[in-house]
């Protein structure tokens, strides 16, 4: 992601002992960072296929995530 990159929403995926992760919309599509990354995974075409894909990067067994808006 560039320093330009305009992010227009953002939601936190909540886990049973808190935040895990981030998806942000931008101008190309939707992109996620776990806590802990400096940078995002990928860029996806939408947010149901990026929050599938930050539930696919948690550790095997994990609940899906409650996602929020901010």
């Amino acid at each position: 992601m560039s320093d330009k990159t305009t992010i227009y929403q953002n939601w936190v995926a909540f886990g049973p002992a808190g935040a895990v992760g981030s998806i942000h919309r931008t101008d190309d599509g939707y992109i996620f960072r776990l806590l802990g990354d400096s940078e995002p995974r990928a860029t996806y075409p939408s947010l149901e296929v990026a929050k599938s894909a930050l539930h696919a990067a948690l550790l095997p067994g994990s609940d899906w995530p409650e996602f929020r808006e901010h």
